[in-house]
């Protein structure tokens, strides 16, 4: 989980007012390279927004404009995100090219997934138009810039990069109450449609996506980066389990398993068998937005793909639902919501012409088990982002009922089994 904080989303007297400078002509030149005509740009307005949702990974700058072209009138709200201002932020997400892996995805992987997309369906859509529901419920990317730091010791160039893309401008959810059913079944489906295209496009295109897209997150630099922030977790962690009567062997467990964290992390970060593919590696409810269409019910939009990598399904599948569930919810709803999961996954896939099980040999018990796994990184990643849960009364009570049901499963002391079996494999 990225490090952002949460503050029920209310931001009292503090509406934030970009330093930077957004220029008309700026705005002018980008939207006429998209719709590839000339355009008039009569206004636009900057829109003060709340920033304690927003990532540390940017800043962000919310706009309204105005724009003609010749055959129509457009009123479009963009997000512009650009390198953090503070310097050791802007040095975290350029050292570890957190701005440069979300350039690339939409400026190669979307348009990848979009041409194979119309390539390769194999289900016309007659007089479905209207309804079809789009696999790529991601933001529409007007302009992408990126230049690395350059220069010489005594005149260096700082690295500048720069993404403007639609603001969504979608239902938020609040951290503390977590995701509905709806909810997190249309962000299952979302992410299932991201999923398939990409393990499609791989089959049958046949060619390696780490090779095709070698600035995915590759796992030794995502280890070393999330392992950073799970020692860091672990320390506030145990603090407040101390506090907490009942939970003394709950604790006893996270602390044997804290010195094979790193070992743990790397191993189910790991792309494994037939089912590797693109994935988020950041999905949790405040990455994702949320509308109703009345005939497609309600949908997903996923947005930050700063830690796009090349993973198995089921790390996204589970930072969802460990992280961003109400605990009755995700008690009663876990095997539901897989099976919507795997449903969406295989009808997605079954359109580009692939049946995962007779395909792959892959099913929905290999799916289970890869969960299973899966759900320990979620549980890492999450006390990684501890200060996020601490601090409220009902994300706190989520965080017990969470390690209690891990620890319950026998989760929080398969790491052994985990390494091994999967290193040897």
């Amino acid at each position: 989980m990225s490090d952002c904080e949460d503050s029920e989303d209310s931001c009292g007297e503090e509406e934030v007012v970009p330093k930077w400078e957004v220029r008309k002509e700026w705005l002018e030149s980008i939207f006429e390279k998209h719709f590839e005509e000339p355009v008039f740009l009569p206004e636009f307005e900057i829109i003060p927004r709340c920033t304690s949702n927003d990532s540390v990974l940017s800043d962000i700058t919310y706009a309204k404009v105005i724009v003609y072209t010749k055959a129509v009138r457009r009123r479009i709200e963009i997000v512009i995100k650009r390198l953090p201002d503070d310097p050791f932020s802007r040095f975290f997400v350029t050292e570890g090219q957190y701005d440069l892996r979300e350039i690339k995805f939409y400026t190669q992987i979307i348009p990848d997934l979009k041409k194979f997309e119309d390539k390769h369906t194999k289900i016309e859509r007659i007089n479905l138009d209207e309804i079809y529901d789009n696999p790529l419920k991601v933001p529409i990317c007007y302009y992408a810039h990126y230049s690395p730091p350059g220069g010489t010791d005594d005149s260096p160039v700082p690295p500048e990069s720069i993404l403007v893309l639609s603001d969504v401008n979608a239902m938020s959810v609040k951290f503390s109450e977590g995701l509905t059913f709806a909810q997190a079944k249309a962000a299952l489906d979302s992410i299932a449609g991201i999923h398939a295209l990409s393990l499609c496009m791989k089959i049958i295109d046949g060619k390696p996506l780490p090779e095709r897209y070698p600035f995915l997150f590759q796992k030794a630099k995502a280890t070393d980066s999330y392992q950073q922030m799970v020692e860091r977790g672990f320390s506030q962690l145990a603090h407040f389990l101390e506090r907490v009567p009942g939970l003394e062997t709950v604790l006893e467990a996270l602390m044997a398993l804290r010195p094979k964290t790193k070992d743990i992390i790397m191993t189910l970060l790991a792309p494994e068998g037939p089912l590797a593919l693109i994935t988020h590696t950041d999905f949790w409810c405040k990455n994702l937005q949320f509308d109703y269409h009345q005939v497609l019910g309600t949908k997903c939009y996923i947005l930050d793909w700063q830690m796009v990598a090349y993973s198995r399904p089921t790390n996204d599948v589970a930072l969802l639902l460990v992280s961003s569930l109400p605990s009755k919810l995700r008690r009663k709803h876990t095997e539901s919501l897989l099976d919507a999961y795997w449903n969406a996954l295989n009808e997605s896939c079954f359109i580009y012409g692939v049946d995962i099980p007779k395909d792959l040999g892959y099913t929905r018990k290999d799916l289970a088990k890869d969960y299973r796994k899966s759900q320990l990184l979620a549980l890492l990643l999450c006390i990684g982002s501890i200060d996020i849960a601490l601090g409220h009364p009902q994300t706190e009570q989520r965080l017990i009922d969470v390690l209690q049901d891990l620890h319950n499963d026998g989760i929080l002391t398969e790491e052994i089994a985990i390494t091994t079996t999967e290193a040897e494999a």
